[in-house]
């Protein structure tokens, strides 16, 4: 068979699909139709209807494109039917009942930003660079009943350098799925829709990826430094790592505050014994944790903490790597975790071994700005604490 002759139904939402659906239609495969989801509403009175990034470029490109509400909606399915795929390309989406994903004769296979059978889930990108992983990467499987548990047919390694955020993993992995996409519709079609796959091996799935919520995203300062670090650039640019700059003085209120970068400097914080415990975050913060508006998650655009939506159908019931107990660092410090010194213009933060130097940060009501310039107008860092 052709590859004009392949029938294709893409389905994907946010700009991480945009790249796969691009490299279909520029290298001539058959897209027939896009299924995205519907409109988003925005704005103050939610009075305007934003398109998902495949919409738009569907749209510009002259494909027909489904907004269903309901992916069991029996209007929907009759006009998926009647577009007669042999081929289904899942990129970011949702989760699909079995009547959609067994439709087409030579199946569905997702684009999935992991290498499974690790990190299945919401928000691989980030739960990797979470994670210290010095290695990721993309894998295409067919899609089963369960998440992200299908037969995986082909992978291709990303490596993570130790000062990436997850925008540069995110741009990486969209770019290297997009390829393995081609490879994968290529690999169906030399086969004659009988690709060969292998089952995953659950005893492999060493992390779990779960959605990214607000809670998700508060730094804990009992945690070493350089946990500390990688978890600020796996939240980096967005949805954003937070914490709350308390005033030692009670009677103060504590002011939200995102971090986006920082910097491990070797400088111990020596001698004592350890001050502070993890904070309650959630029992202290009673504002946003950005500089306006609810921290969301569910992205599909690693911007909304999801590059990939748990397309293969069911709940997502794993729950976040055992971030805190897997570090929480017991060692003696004569210096209360958290605490904040500038010195030559540079702020650091007392962790529980070392001092982190912090060099992008958002105070709450004001843009993301160096931690140099933050300390123009900042008096005083020593009279507060990073909760």
């Amino acid at each position: 068979m052709e590859k004009k002759n392949l029938r294709i139904v893409f389905m994907g939402t946010p700009e991480f699909a945009v790249g796969s659906l691009q490299r279909l239609v520029e290298n001539g495969y058959n897209v027939v139709a896009v299924v995205t989801q519907p409109d988003k509403p925005v704005g103050r009175h939610a009075s305007v209807l934003r398109p998902s990034p495949v919409k738009e470029y569907a749209l510009a490109h002259g494909l027909p494109v489904l907004q269903p509400l309901k992916m069991k909606d029996e209007h929907f399915l009759e006009q998926l039917r009647s577009y007669n795929a042999d081929l289904q390309v899942v990129v970011a989406f949702r989760m699909l009942p079995e009547v959609v994903w067994a439709m087409p004769r030579f199946g569905t296979f997702n684009v999935h930003a992991a290498l499974l059978p690790d990190y299945r889930g919401a928000a691989p990108i980030n739960w990797a660079v979470i994670n210290g992983e010095t290695r990721t990467g993309v894998t295409t499987f067919f899609l089963d009943h369960d998440i992200d548990t299908g037969r995986i047919i082909a992978q291709r390694q990303f490596p993570i350098p130790d000062d990436a955020d997850v925008e540069y993993v995110y741009d990486g992995l969209m770019q290297l799925g997009a390829q393995l996409c081609t490879d994968t519709v290529d690999l169906v079609l030399s086969t004659d829709g009988n690709a060969p796959s292998q089952p995953q091996k659950d005893s492999d799935a060493r992390h779990a990826a779960p959605k990214i919520f607000k809670e998700t995203c508060a730094i804990d300062f009992s945690l070493t430094a350089k946990r500390i670090y990688d978890f600020v650039r796996g939240l980096s640019p967005a949805p954003g790592a937070w914490c709350l700059l308390t005033p030692r003085d009670a009677n103060a209120p504590a002011q939200v505050l995102k971090i986006y970068k920082t910097a491990k400097t070797g400088e111990s914080v020596a001698g004592g014994a350890l001050v502070s415990s993890a904070p309650d975050h959630k029992a202290a913060n009673t504002g946003e944790p950005s500089a306006g508006g609810a921290l969301v998650s569910s992205a599909p655009d690693y911007k909304a903490a999801n590059t990939h939506d748990p397309a293969a159908g069911g709940a997502l019931v794993s729950s976040a790597p055992d971030y805190n107990a897997a570090n929480t660092h017991d060692q003696p410090t004569s210096v209360e975790v958290g605490t904040l010194k500038a010195e030559n213009r540079r702020l650091f933060v007392a962790t529980v071994d070392e001092w982190l130097e912090i060099l992008e940060l958002q105070p709450a009501g004001k843009k993301r700005m160096a931690a140099r310039d933050y300390l123009n107008g900042f008096q005083h860092p020593e009279h507060f604490l990073l909760k």
